[in-house]
């Protein structure tokens, strides 16, 4: 099986796997291949299917008392990905094919350590049948009913960029540190043309996290691919740089209203640079309150920065590889003992 180290930065370890891209060369629109057959829902075993329906006959009985419930809508399974470069200049091209699946099958395909009805007794988890000792990029699309946009934003006029922390009440991941903005890949918004439009994805959790309207500038740039390698969830990682737009401005916009402001709890702004940002992920009051793949996504953000503003994408690699040492020496003098 190919290897699949998770991405660690010093004391910082972890559960997202880089698939594609460091941040250096973007995935241009033009060169992301999305194919998607809305006749071919996602093949889904027995056993996941039981587990749906129960999730369904509960939210369903939710309803009819009167509590929170939540609401099943149409999503995109990952049944294959896979890369190739440009013939002239070595450009990623990337390859995503989906079919259709929904948010209760994404509920039930999470439960990977519960106990498959069929075939293996005690033990025969979910995740043992299907995933431990396979390669998880090439497993089963079911297991796959997620694919999330995230971003990482930084405003143009002063240089910083911005963390969310999602809310108690989102579903995954509460009260953790997370992408300045996130989507996941819905078939109810996000198809045009008839494909699912990831940039799009990336465009919609802008207006609707962080009121970043579509006649704003805004230079969007998809630099790599990942996977929560616990959850099985998969991740494209965006830069979003607002030149005409600053922290002021952006909190004065807040301050008239957000569209889906109850998804987060706390926003943090911090210099663009490498010190600043590797810093703010290994606060030791912030490790362990991170998703798995927040760290990764502005890792490759401020590795795109700096190979912008050094026109070389070597040296900004380079640049923000050098600042790992210093940062982790700078972490434990300030970690409590």
């Amino acid at each position: 099986m190919p290897d699949r180290d998770p991405l660690r930065i010093g004391p910082l370890q972890t559960a997202c796997y880089v698939f594609e891209g460091d941040g250096t060369r973007p995935i241009t629109e033009r060169n992301l291949k999305v194919y998607y057959d809305a006749d071919e829902p996602v093949y889904v075993p027995d056993d996941v299917r039981r587990w749906r329906q129960e999730i369904e006959d509960e939210q369903r009985t939710r309803a009819v008392t009167g509590t929170d419930r939540r609401w099943n809508h149409p999503r995109f399974a990952v049944e294959t990905i896979a890369v190739t470069r440009t013939d002239d200049v070595e450009d990623p091209i990337v390859e995503l094919r989906f079919s259709p699946s929904d948010y209760f099958t994404f509920l039930a395909a999470q439960q990977l350590d519960r106990t498959l009805e069929e075939g293996g007794g005690a033990g025969f988890t979910l995740r043992r049948h299907y995933l431990e000792g396979r390669d998880p990029v090439t497993v089963n699309g079911f297991l796959s009913s997620s694919f999330g946009a995230n971003v990482a934003v930084v405003t143009g006029k002063d240089n910083r960029m911005l963390f969310s922390r999602r809310s108690a009440v989102v579903g995954v991941n509460a009260g953790f540190w997370n992408s300045s903005a996130n989507e996941g890949l819905s078939a109810k918004h996000d198809l045009k043309d008839g494909v699912p439009d990831v940039f799009g994805a990336a465009r919609r959790a802008l207006r609707e996290e962080l009121a970043v309207h579509r006649d704003d500038a805004c230079d969007l740039e998809l630099l790599s691919l990942g996977m929560d390698i616990d959850r099985h969830q998969w991740a494209a990682f965006f830069l979003a740089v607002l030149p005409d737009l600053s922290e002021e401005d952006l909190r004065d916009r807040w301050s008239r209203g957000i569209d889906d402001r109850w998804e987060h709890t706390e926003f943090r702004f911090v210099p663009a640079e490498p010190d600043d940002v590797l810093d703010f992920l290994l606060d030791h009051r912030n490790r362990n309150e991170w998703t798995a793949c927040g760290p990764a996504l502005f890792f490759h953000a401020i590795v795109r920065l700096m190979t912008i503003r050094l026109g070389d994408a070597g040296e900004g690699r380079l640049a923000v590889e050098r600042a790992i040492g210093p940062a982790v020496r700078r972490a434990e003098s300030r970690t409590p003992r």
